[in-house]
């Protein structure tokens, strides 16, 4: 029984432009929520409401969803009900300096403490200087340096008036100290000690032994005495230092009370000035003098500066500008652009570093709300997926250079203090990643426990239009473009329906939709049009279509020159026309494909040629099986299959994947074995099963426009045609050329149930049913084909055991 083709409505959904109930996308209000993304929404929202650890958030889907939009508008409305997280800033650890503290200051409060800090230290030596040069410390270091003097003084003036009641001389030379005799009050010189006799002369050299000692008793408290007088002065130092800094220092503690991280920093400030005054004061004379003199001087006022600048701050965040909680996006999620750095500088041919070159991260901007990271760039960033996830795990934000992390580095760095981390974590990605993830990194299921999936399409429902149009009015002012006619946005919806191949879904791939409402509000300027129509619509799709379709063009070319056979007419034994989708750079587009059948005497094989040269993929391969399945279920269940089938996609050169060729294989399969002729002017796509049934396939309708543009080329004959599942039809949305014809009466689309129903379109034949016995009418499809194989069958025996080369027998599939 003939089939009739399918009617022009159900090519295509048309959108009824009065239904819109607008004139232009102008009388439109925006649209606030996002449409069909209702579960993704959801799962956002309860990711960010989630406070418990682990808790974080994987956006998945397709590119082209506004994934990053969507989830940065419900992060920017989270924030606004959080507060701004606190300042955060490293000091000098003045007991272990490579250990750099952290302290948290208010929001905004970090950087008026760094402008205060750095101006203590401005005002720090000239403080220093004017007290040490005051009236008072200066009496209070004579006091004392006089008081050195007397008891020095006192302590030899006994020993020189002992010497002197005993007639000698206490001398003070440069070598030191020495005792001379002394007659009528004048020294005698060796001459005249010669001459005394012998026996004075043994009292004097007793006398002086006995004055050595007393002398000698009192120059070892010297040096005693010098110890007390320079502790004292310490202490008159330690005092005067104190009094200069400490008001400075008590009025930021008043300033910054009651932050006890703070008043504990300028304490240990105070303290380590005081320590360090002496180095402090040398600098401030030495710039009294005009600068360094020589190296020494240079290099102590080198240490010096170092002194100051422990005593300032590296404010690391500054969320003085922020009004809610922070909201970073983090564009290229290296290991030193998340977690910070440690910088060095080279100093006297070697590298060092301190606190102030600690920088921060990423994380440390968001610390306190929430981080938008790109799931592709942190994988393949080295090891800052392993440092993201330590973070997470740890709760804790710890500085440390990569080599530090692996246990490469042995020199010594800085270890500043770690940082509480309070952030939630939001990756975006595909939904490959995603699965991949889930399941070979076990730590992901624990860090990342939301799965915010978005999707691509949405239902296309009379409640849906009026709401996809809202949609399309506010992506074309988002874009700065005109507004739109009721006709261009129809197109523009039922262009989304053939984004989404399905008549009854519409696609919210928004980044494709807002490319085509610029590309079409191009086409409108070219022609001076004010408002963005239906035509101008129609030459964006029509003019994107050429930009990419030089490979489909070139296919077509070379069909129509017969490099590549492909026939649009007649009928040909044993020969079908396929249909398959290729895709390249984003631009899918079909391919007509020549699938040819030999059939010859054998043991009920059938070789695919692609799986046997390597180039037919696994789903392909199972479609031949499914193949020879059904063939043996239909005609060998009294005898078995005495055949060797050979299928080919002839004039292939690439790899063949997918089974939507499995209905043309199996149609030509047929044809080879009755040897029925098979309609050229007609192409076939379809998968099917082992009951004869046809199966859904993807790409329908570049299918039928590849083979309705060659047939067209060549001139249509009103017998051309596509045969599709009939499990397709809600996906058809047909171009406006395709649609012409067929109206016209000029080309043909035809649905299929079942493989018989196929078999009549291509063959004029009625496939035939098999009655009580198994047996096929004669002249049906069904029947020849049985007869004959059960002619090759009668020869099989007649040759009794195969010979050898039946012996040879190529892989079954």
């Amino acid at each position: 029984m003939q089939q009739d083709p399918l009617p022009l409505g159900a090519l295509r959904w048309r959108c009824r432009v009065e239904d819109l109930g607008f004139e232009s996308t102008e009388s439109l209000e925006d649209i606030a929520d996002v449409i069909g993304q209702d579960r993704a929404v959801e799962a956002v929202q309860f990711g960010i409401g989630m406070d418990n650890a682990g808790y974080n958030i994987f956006a998945l889907g397709p590119d082209g969803l506004n994934k990053h939009t969507i989830v940065r508008q419900h992060l920017d409305a989270a924030a606004r009900g959080r507060e701004v997280p606190p300042d955060r800033a490293y000091v000098n650890n003045f007991d272990e300096p490579y250990k750099p503290l952290a302290l948290k200051l208010p929001a905004g409060r970090g950087a008026d403490f760094k402008q205060d800090t750095d101006k203590m230290v401005d005002e720090l030596l000239d403080a220093l200087r004017s007290a040490f040069e005051s009236e008072d410390y200066r009496t209070r270091r004579r006091m004392l340096e006089s008081e050195f003097k007397e008891r020095q003084e006192r302590a030899i003036g006994e020993v020189e008036q002992e010497a002197r009641d005993r007639n000698i001389a206490l001398q003070r030379t440069p070598a030191g100290f020495a005792f001379a005799p002394m007659r009528d009050g004048q020294v005698l010189d060796s001459d005249g000690f010669h001459q005394l006799p012998d026996e004075e002369k043994q009292k004097i050299q007793q006398e002086v032994e006995q004055l050595q000692h007393r002398l000698h008793e009192a120059l070892q408290n010297m040096p005693h005495w010098v110890k007390e007088t320079r502790e004292e002065l310490r202490k008159v130092n330690e005092e005067t230092a104190s009094y200069a800094v400490g008001h400075m220092i008590e009025a930021l503690k008043r300033k910054y009370d009651p932050l006890t991280q703070v008043q504990e920093h300028l304490d240990r400030v105070r303290a380590d000035i005081v320590n360090n005054v002496d180095t402090l004061l040398a600098t401030a004379r030495q710039e009294e003098q005009g600068g360094a003199a020589n190296p020494q001087m240079a290099a102590q006022m080198q240490r010096a500066e170092s002194l100051m600048n422990r005593y300032r701050i590296n404010l690391i965040v500054d969320n003085a500008e922020l009004e809610a909680a922070p909201v970073v996006y983090a564009d290229d999620p290296t290991y030193e652009h998340l977690i910070g750095r440690i910088e060095h500088r080279a100093e006297m041919g070697a590298l060092t570093t301190d606190f102030h070159l600690i920088r921060p991260g990423t994380l440390h901007r968001a610390n306190g709300g929430y981080l938008v990271i790109d799931a592709r760039k942190v994988l393949t960033r080295p090891l800052a997926w392993d440092a993201l996830k330590r973070i997470l795990r740890g709760r804790e934000l710890r500085i440390e250079s990569p080599y530090q992390a692996l246990g490469l580095l042995s020199t010594t760095t800085l270890e500043p203090e770690p940082l509480p981390l309070d952030v939630k974590v939001v990756m975006i990605g595909k939904r490959l990643i995603y699965y991949l993830l889930n399941e070979l990194d076990p730590e992901f299921r624990e860090l990342f426990k939301v799965a915010a999936d978005f999707d691509e399409r949405t239902d296309l429902t009379e409640e849906n239009l009026p709401i996809y149009a809202r949609m399309i009015a506010t992506l074309a002012r988002k874009n700065h473009l005109p507004a739109f006619s009721a006709e261009g946005v129809g197109r523009v919806i039922e262009e989304s329906a053939r984004l989404a191949s399905d008549q009854e879904k519409l696609s919210i791939e928004l980044e494709k939709v807002s490319d085509l409402l610029r590309e079409a509000t191009y086409q409108a300027r070219q022609n001076g049009d004010g408002i963005v129509g239906a035509k101008a619509v129609d030459a964006a799709v029509a003019a994107r279509d050429r930009r990419l379709g030089r490979m489909r063009e070139r296919l077509q070319e070379e069909i129509l020159r017969d490099t590549i056979l492909i026939d649009t007419d007649g009928s040909a034994v044993g020969q079908i026309n396929a249909l398959s989708v290729l895709s390249l750079g984003g631009y899918a587009f079909g391919k007509p494909t020549r699938v040819s059948a030999r059939v010859g005497l054998g043991r009920g094989n059938v070789v695919d040629i692609e799986r046997e040269v390597e180039l037919g993929g696994p789903i392909h391969s199972k479609g031949v099986l499914i193949l020879a399945g059904f063939l043996a279920s239909r005609f060998a269940l009294e005898q078995p299959l005495s055949l060797s089938a050979s299928l080919v996609f002839e004039q292939s050169y690439g790899g063949i994947e997918g089974d939507s060729a499995s209905l043309a294989e199996l149609l030509v399969l047929l044809s080879a074995i009755g040897e029925v002729p098979l309609r050229q002017d007609l192409a076939v796509t379809g998968s099917v099963n082992q009951h004869g049934g046809v199966q859904a396939i993807g790409g329908a309708n570049e299918k039928i426009e590849s083979f309705f543009e060659l047939c067209s080329t060549r001139g249509l004959t009103g017998h051309q045609g596509v045969v599709i599942p009939d499990s397709n039809v809600k996906h058809l949305m047909l171009r406006g050329e395709v649609l012409d014809a067929v109206e016209a009466g000029r080309f043909h689309v035809f649905s299929v149930k079942t493989v018989d129903q196929a078999a009549v379109l291509l063959t004029g034949l009625e496939a035939g049913e098999a009655n009580e016995h198994g047996r096929f009418p004669f002249g049906s499809l069904n029947g020849g084909v049985q007869q004959r194989l059960e002619a090759l069958a009668e020869r099989r025996r007649r040759f009794g055991q195969p010979d050898s080369r039946l012996n040879e027998r190529p892989q079954e599939l």
